[in-house]
């Protein structure tokens, strides 16, 4: 069988798409979005027929969608059709049910003692929004594959989409490959006992209609299916875990570790903008050390943490004062949510003491910028002489592949091994428990006062690791695992 004939079409389906649109005096534009699943689809819809569906999420993506009218447009050499959720449903679906509930499970946030109270409004929430939203995401993609001449590749994108490889299953029937990757930690089974089993089942086994499964890590492989076999008694696991049967069907699961664009951030940088970023950046830092970290403003990045560890560090190495700092990139998301508004302004808090306990006329030990500008945030990534990533629980964590790449000066990392990038980078980096503040203040001690040959030796190991597994590789993996299920396909029916 001949895998490269086996996959004409690939459809993406994800919740935000790779586009934002504008139309401005009646002419319709649009912004291409930064994230690596961009960059990754653009290289190979050269040699396939790609077209990606989302959600209209924006008033000028919805001015955009009425002006090109419904169905796939060409945008940017891409194949784009937008769906236009009805906002109440929609709500439901991404504000009550996908944040915070599924990602607060994903990543552990929720304290057990208060929450998460699971009432009426959740259940409506469940039933109208999450279901339907799915139900309605399924319909268009199935809509778009009775277009297409051929063999199909569906590749469902992330958590909002847990039950759309069942509906669509329904509809387009066993000949159509589905594969799903989900780019957020799997926890373990007990996790999931947070959700009622009218709620967990359902996902688990919508998720089952797939052909393939993809994870960041070998544990969230391991723990997805160690999951399903703690909550469908009729499901079996072949070992090692890579393989599950369930309802007469055959479901592969595996590892595929998400990745940058290396060529493209080499080739970027250093570019006019970030160049004049680095000049500032240093500038503001003098001859002092830099401590930096780049996140989101999300509960799950344990920025928290991260600055209690610092203060310590100050306070247990007090030569240090004066000789370093730490700079925070932050950037606002979900600002809705009461429990990310909360999150802020106790970093605002613990910073502001922090600064006023230890700080000098000369010298502020935390600087916060917050904001996205991601030029800035390279040229930082490139300055710095140890990063901190030390989050609660995390899928992979670009900015540490991106940092390995491009930093200038034999950087340390410190890692959580809770991150999905600690099974890649995690021995030539300090490894801590991201809930150990004293490990980490000894990790940063140790990470300032490393000799420079153990420094560029770890930093050259993980930048080789970055640039063997890039972007275009860990895309590449699943279409070519996609043909071999499209094979086994064609083969079962000859």
């Amino acid at each position: 069988m001949n895998y490269e004939s086996s996959v004409n079409h690939i459809v993406i389906v994800s919740n935000r798409g790779p586009f934002s649109f504008a139309v401005q005096d009646g002419t319709p534009t649009y912004t291409r979005g930064d994230g690596g699943l961009v960059t990754a689809i653009s290289s190979v819809a050269r040699n396939y027929d790609v077209i990606w569906l989302s959600h209209a999420l924006s008033d000028g993506d919805r001015q955009w969608l009425s002006l090109a009218g419904p169905g796939a447009h060409i945008v940017d050499n891409m194949k784009i059709r937008l769906i236009d959720p009805d906002p109440v449903r929609y709500h439901q679906y991404y504000n009550i049910i996908s944040n915070p509930m599924l990602w607060f499970i994903h990543h552990q946030l929720y304290d057990p003692s208060r929450s998460p109270i699971i009432d009426e409004a959740s259940w409506l929430a469940w039933r109208n929004g999450y279901v339907e939203i799915n139900r309605s995401m399924a319909e268009a993609v199935a809509e778009t594959i009775a277009t297409l001449d051929g063999p199909v590749n569906v590749m469902i994108q992330d958590y909002h989409f847990y039950l759309v490889p069942l509906f669509l299953r329904a509809l387009v029937g066993k000949n159509v490959t589905i594969q799903f990757f989900l780019h957020i930690p799997w926890p373990g089974a007990d996790a999931w006992r947070m959700l009622p089993v009218g709620m967990r089942n359902p996902l688990l086994e919508g998720l089952l209609y797939a052909d393939r499964i993809g994870f960041q890590t070998e544990r969230d492989t391991r723990r997805f299916l160690q999951t399903c076999a703690a909550n469908l008694p009729d499901l079996e696991v072949t070992k090692p875990w890579r393989t599950v049967r369930y309802q007469g069907r055959q479901i592969h699961a595996a590892p595929y570790p998400i990745s940058i664009d290396v060529m493209g951030l080499e080739e970027a940088f250093p570019g006019t903008e970030i160049q004049a970023q680095v000049t500032q950046l240093a500038n503001m830092g003098g001859d002092r050390k830099l401590i930096l970290r780049v996140d989101r403003i999300e509960p799950s990045k344990n920025i928290l943490r991260g600055l209690i560890a610092y203060q310590n560090f100050l306070n247990a190495y007090p030569a240090w004062q004066g000789k370093v700092y730490m700079l925070a990139l932050l950037v606002p998301s979900r600002g809705k949510i009461l429990e990310y508004k909360h999150y802020l302004r106790d970093i605002m808090t613990i910073t502001g003491e922090l600064n006023a306990t230890l700080g000098t006329a000369n010298w502020e030990p935390v600087r916060i910028m917050l904001g996205n500008n991601y030029p800035r945030a390279l040229a930082a990534l490139s300055m710095y002489d140890v990063l901190m990533v030390n989050p609660l629980a995390d899928g992979m964590n670009l900015v540490a592949k991106e940092g390995v790449l491009l930093n200038q000066r034999d950087g340390v990392l410190i890692l959580s091994e809770e991150a999905g990038v600690a099974e890649e980078l995690g021995n030539n980096a300090l490894l801590v428990s991201p809930f150990d503040v004293y490990g980490t203040r000894e990790a940063i001690n140790a990470a300032l006062t490393m000799p420079m040959l153990e420094r560029r030796e770890r930093a050259s190991e993980m930048r080789q690791q970055v640039r063997q597994n890039d972007i275009h590789q860990w895309f590449r993996r699943q279409i070519d695992d996609g043909k071999v299920s499209a094979a086994d396909k064609v083969n079962a029916q000859l």
